[in-house]
Formats: C-alpha cells, sequence, structure tokens
C-alpha cells in the first residue's frame, strides 16, 4: 500500500468514493458500450431461441463450434477469482487482500456467461432443467450419470454457488460500512443486504471461520472445474481430443486466462477509480509472474500433444496435429501458438513486467489466445473426420459473433454496475495491512532504523518501479 497520511478513515473514504458519488464520465462511457453490447447479446439469443440453433454456423460435421468454444473460454476466466481469494488466503498471501473482491467478483459474472451458452445450445432452452436428475411429470427422468456433460452441470453449478456464497460473505463488513454511512432508502438496502453485521468480536471471529471453510471447499473446485470441462473432450475418441493431458492442460489455461482477464479489470479499475494506492506495481508485477508460469506450462502442453501424437504411431492422430500447423484453419493455430506461449515469455524482462500499458495490452493478447486454443481444440478436430466426403468448413453467422459480443458485453455491464453499488475492494482486509505492508509504515521503521542500510537500498530501489510512488516517498527512506 502507498500513498502518505493513510488511515483508516482514509481508506474507508477512498474505496467508498465510487459507491457513495455519482459516477464518473468514464464510468459512463463504459457502461453505455458495455450495455450495447448487453442489449447485442439480448438480439442474438432471442433470435436463436425463436428459430432454432440453426441459426448458428454449425454443419452435420461441425457439430459444436462458437457455442462450446465460448462456454470454456468463460469457465477458464472465472477460475482466477477463486484462486486468488481461496488458494492465497490459506497461504496467507497478503497482496491478494486487495485484488480478491474485484477477481471473486468477476467469478460470479463469467460464469453466469458460460451457464448462458449452455442454455443457448441446447436447441430447446425450455427443457434446460433435463440435466438435473429431477423426476417430471412424464415419470421418472434421469440423466446419464456416464456423461461428462451431466457432470459439467454439477461442476459448475457447485463452483458458481461457492463462489457467490464465499464473495457475498467477504462482501458483509463493506456492506455494513455502507450501511451505517448511508442514509434513507439507501440505508434501508443496505440494512437488509448486510444481515445484521454488527462489527462484534464474535461476529469477526465467525467470519474468519466461514472464510478458511469456504476457501477450503472452494480449493479443490478450481481444479475439479475445468477438469470435467475437458472430460466433455477427452472421454470421446475424436483425433485431437482422446487425450490424458487434457485435464492437467486445461486447468494451467483456465488459471492462465483467468489472471489476464484480472489484470485487464484491474488496471483499468485503478486508473479510472484512483486506486493507485492500493492496486500497486507490486500486484501487477505478481500476477504477471502468474501469467509467465501458467502460459509456460501450457506451451508445454502444446509440445506434448504434438510428441505423443508423433509417438502414437496413429495416423489419424497425426493428421490431426499436421491439419491444425499447415491446414485451412493453420491461422488459428499460429494465433494460438504467438498468443499463448511466445508473448507472456516477454515478461521474462522487468520493464516489461513492470509497464502497465504492455501488461494491459498482453493481458489482452493472452485471452484473444486462449479463445483461440478453444477454437483450435474444437473446429480443427471436428472439421475434417475419417471419411473425406464429410469434410466442411465452418463459418460464423452474424448471430455466433453477436451472442459472443454480446456476452462479453453483458460480462462488463455487470462488472460495471457492482463496480457502482459495491466497493471493488475489500475495505476490511486491505486496512490489515496498513500497520504492516504500507509504504508509510514501513518509512517509519526505516527511519527508526529497524532495518540494515542493505535492505533499505533494495527497498529504495524496488520503489522507483512504483508508479504510486513520488521522488519525496524515496528520499524520505534516507536513513
Amino acid at each position: 500500500m502507498t500513498g502518505r497520511d493513510i488511515t483508516y478513515a482514509k481508506i474507508t473514504d477512498d474505496i467508498l468514493l465510487p459507491v457513495e458519488n455519482k459516477p464518473n464520465k468514464a464510468w459512463w462511457i463504459g457502461f453505455t458500450v458495455a450495455a450495447l453490447g448487453a442489449l447485442l447479446w439480448v438480439v442474438s439469443v432471442s433470435y436463436t431461441f425463436w428459430t432454432g440453433i440453426g441459426a448458428w454456423g454449425l454443419n452435420k460435421t461441425v457439430g459444436w463450434a462458437w457455442d462450446i468454444t465460448d462456454f470454456v473460454w468463460w469457465v477458464g476466466i472465472g477460475h482466477a477469482g477463486t484462486l486468488i481469494s481461496a488458494v492465497l488466503l490459506i497461504f496467507r498471501q497478503n497482496w491478494r487482500n486487495s485484488i480478491n473482491r474485484s477477481a471473486e467478483a468477476m467469478t460470479i459474472f463469467a460464469v453466469i456467461c458460460a451457464a448462458t451458452y449452455v442454455v443457448a445450445h441446447m436447441g430447446r432452452p425450455w427443457l434446460a432443467y433435463w440435466i438435473f436428475p429431477l423426476p417430471n411429470q412424464f415419470g421418472s427422468l434421469w440423466v446419464n450419470f456416464n456423461s461428462p456433460l451431466v457432470w459439467d452441470a454439477f461442476a459448475i453449478s457447485t463452483y458458481f454457488t461457492v463462489s457467490l456464497v464465499f464473495w457475498y460473505c467477504g462482501l458483509l463488513p463493506d456492506i455494513a460500512t455502507v450501511r451505517d454511512r448511508a442514509t434513507g432508502m439507501k440505508q434501508k438496502v443496505y440494512k437488509v443486504l448486510s444481515f445484521g453485521w454488527n462489527g462484534s468480536v464474535k461476529t469477526w471471529q465467525r467470519f474468519e471461520i466461514i472464510s478458511l471453510i469456504l476457501a477450503g471447499i472452494s480449493t479443490p473446485l478450481v481444479l475439479s472445474v475445468h477438469t470435467i470441462v475437458s472430460m466433455d473432450f477427452a472421454t470421446s475418441v475424436i483425433p485431437g481430443w482422446h487425450t490424458t493431458i487434457f485435464p492437467p492442460y486445461f486447468v494451467a489455461g483456465a488459471i492462465f486466462s483467468g489472471f489476464a482477464m484480472v489484470q485487464t479489470l484491474l488496471l483499468i479499475l485503478r486508473k479510472v477509480m484512483n486506486f493507485e494506492d492500493y492496486i500497486t506495481m507490486f500486484h501487477i508485477e505478481a500476477m504477471n509472474k502468474i501469467i509467465m508460469i501458467t502460459g509456460s506450462i501450457v506451451g508445454i502442453a502444446y509440445l506434448t500433444e504434438l510428441f505423443i501424437a508423433w509417438y502414437s504411431g496413429s495416423e489419424f492422430e497425426m493428421y490431426a496435429f499436421e491439419n491444425r500447423i499447415a491446414g485451412p484453419y493453420a491461422w488459428a493455430y499460429w494465433s494460438m501458438m504467438t498468443c499463448n506461449v511466445i508473448s507472456p515469455q516477454l515478461f521474462w524482462f522487468k520493464k516489461i513486467r513492470t509497464s502497465i500499458p504492455i501488461s494491459w495490452v498482453l493481458s489482452i493478447v493472452v485471452n484473444i489466445g486462449m479463445w483461440f486454443e478453444r477454437f483450435v481444440i474444437i473446429v480443427t478436430s471436428l472439421h475434417r473426420d475419417y471419411l473425406p466426403s464429410s469434410w466442411a468448413m465452418f463459418y460464423p453467422t452474424w448471430t455466433d459473433v453477436g451472442i459472443f459480443v454480446g456476452s462479453i458485453g453483458l460480462f462488463f455491464t455487470l462488472f460495471l454496475l457492482f463496480l457502482r453499488f459495491l466497493p471493488g475492494i475489500a475495505i476490511a482486509e486491505v486496512k490489515l495491512l496498513l500497520k504492516s505492508s504500507s509504504l508509510q509504515h514501513k518509512t517509519k521503521l526505516v527511519k527508526e532504523g529497524a532495518f540494515p542500510e542493505e535492505q533499505v537500498a533494495f527497498f529504495r530501489e524496488s520503489l522507483e518501479k512504483y508508479d504510486s510512488v513520488t521522488e519525496q516517498d524515496i528520499k524520505e527512506l534516507q536513513k
């Protein structure tokens, strides 16, 4: 945490400024663009429901295309929120405190966007409840428990429920803070939402316990959800899909794309909401390191796939990968390799890793690459099957494009509404850092001679990369 004269009251005032005041011009511009995208989503989905999924570019050979590509992409994006909140909480990583709230909200909204694809690509959305083992009026209707598609329904609904409860429980002390500062109808609304939070020692004790319990439940979900999504493909016999590396590879890719989206959102958030003192270069660099590591894991997985396709001796498996590399969709494969394997390696360079504009651009590049990865896995594995007479190309229609672009608009609409009515940073958790990890506190300790000269020099040098630290702040570190 950077900044001068930071007090507990100032932290509350700074973080609640967007909630208690009218939104600024940047928020309105972003919300208008996002709302137009959400409107496009409503139109595209409504047209799909009215005419059927024949409105999409699917054909007899490519029965899955943008619908499942977008679904897996959104589920992957939803992974970083739970990872930041749950796993880093268990390991007591305090750098999560400034970014976990927005990351958790991102998880909720990304899973909502993913769920819309599940319903839309059924063709008969009014029968969506058939994915659950519930008796209906026609007799006992049971799902096929051997199908990974059924596992998807259970895994994603469980993940969404636990993530929602985790997010909302973390919000309770901050909602109570807004309640205590509000008046009129606004106070009544936040009073209901705060569930009687009174800030007593017993309340905080229960808050800590439930946070750890939910973190413990959420941690295996991070691994299980995308593992089960990968089994939609891995349990089939289609060349390019039938591979045991998919579960760990999909999980690493999900964390990869999720952290990239968190980076995209937080870099905008800190600028528009003036949160530079709370979302610092330390957070940005830490997330870039995770993106670099998971990007490297994904790159190894790509190379392993190529090696196993050759080592298997299966002509069908080898052709599936030759077709990806040099077939009609080769442009998508090489876009995927460039965005996911090459671009994260730029973060080895400290100047790039600590550059906000470059970090923001690369975070978008990563998510573009991860979308291409899902497209390559799904479409290029299907469009040329065992019978050359049935080979076909997939071409998206305006409805395919509209639903995808519209889902992005829906996501940002929900995220911007969240920032308008709820704190984008966890106030209570950030306050814990004031007496331990703030620049203000460490400067005081330096002046008291609590650190050796070598440590002070290292600390002073590391602060030079912080855009929220002034030259005066650095000069004050002189012993």
